[in-house]
């Protein structure tokens, strides 16, 4: 039963942004099929959800018609894929959203940590220690992004 509970909870959490999710995926790979970003978005939800293949290939064309993604067809035999790359228009969008990923996440972390120590006043259990470590490598590397990050902008002042 908890793991139906975590699978709706973080289909919920990821079926929203979704689109932004596949444009960083193609903008990593540079260039990529179906399989390949229905894998990458199962490694995404830690293995808890992955959308259907028709719900992804719904979006992709849709992403595909609004200029996002630019699809290029190529056969092994008989057997057809279909790879799709970031456009310029993809590329803007994803600079954008990143931008804007970037300063709500920091947020995020903040109201997690608020949630996190309300739930201890109650009584609540820590988090779980695979949940610990896992939040701890992600706040080593936003520590990383934010040192370098204020290592540029101090260069860039002096």
């Amino acid at each position: 039963m908890e793991n139906e509970v975590e699978r709706r909870i973080v289909k919920g959490l990821f079926t929203v942004p979704l689109k932004n999710i596949i444009l960083v995926i193609v903008g990593l790979k540079g260039e990529t099929h179906g399989y390949e970003i229905l894998k990458e978005l199962e490694k995404f939800t830690i293995g808890i959800w992955k959308p259907s293949h028709s719900n992804l290939y719904t979006l992709l064309n849709k992403m595909v018609e609004n200029g996002l993604l630019e699809p290029r067809e190529e056969y092994r035999g008989k057997v057809r894929r279909v790879k799709y790359k970031l456009t310029e228009k993809g590329w803007e969008y994803l600079r954008t959203s990143n931008d804007l990923a970037l300063r709500t996440l920091y947020t995020a972390i903040s109201y997690h940590e608020r949630l996190k120590k309300r739930l201890e006043e109650m009584g609540e259990r820590r988090m779980k220690p695979e949940t610990i470590r896992e939040y701890l490598e992600l706040l080593k590397s936003i520590r990383d992004i934010l040192d370098e990050e204020i290592r540029t902008i101090e260069s860039e002042l002096s």
